[in-house]
């Protein structure tokens, strides 16, 4: 498993990649922003739209591939504010269904862990539809529950389901 921060140049090479593990996440049933059915064209429309943020030093981005094939992504949403440059919101971390249960989300997650904390970030935030699996990967790596908001966004088959808000410190974090 190969996981390695994109560059803008780089997350544009990948982009046809990038738009089928988002078409087969969103398939999948994964709540991350899009209703089904997701066309490739949308999809590689959303990423390339990411590069000007990766470009500006706003958005981070790793994928995890193997061989050509991106089977994972995280990133780190990075505010512009000075009053909150120590915190960064994570968000898109999306694993393609063949290889999910083999650690990828976890791996990914470190990843993006590691990197904020080599940045200097202090606190993580994200929020994940409630119930889905996503809830266990982010409790099982030491993420605090906040709360829930009910009906905030439609899941890909158009239902309003609830969100939960979750938070990490990473001062504690070694290794």
């Amino acid at each position: 498993m190969n996981i390695s921060r994109l560059d803008a140049a780089g997350l544009r090479e990948l982009l046809p990649h990038l738009a089928d593990l988002l078409t087969d996440v969103v398939d999948g049933g994964a709540s991350v922003g899009f209703l089904a059915p997701l066309g490739h064209a949308e999809a590689a429309a959303w990423w390339r739209e990411r590069a000007g943020a990766v470009a500006a030093g706003q958005l981070a981005v790793w994928a995890a591939r193997d061989g050509d094939r991106v089977t994972g992504t995280v990133s780190l949403a990075l505010p512009d504010k000075p009053n909150s440059r120590h915190r960064a919101e994570l968000v898109k971390l999306m694993v393609h269904r063949h290889a999910r249960g083999k650690g990828l989300g976890r791996a990914l997650l470190t990843t993006a862990e590691r990197a904020a904390a080599e940045a200097g970030i202090t606190l993580l935030h994200l929020d994940t539809e409630t119930d889905s699996p996503a809830e266990r990967l982010y409790t099982g790596a030491g993420w605090t529950r906040l709360g829930a908001i009910p009906d905030y966004a439609a899941n890909p088959g158009g239902e309003l389901r609830p969100t939960t808000v979750y938070y990490k410190r990473l001062g504690a974090l070694t290794g």
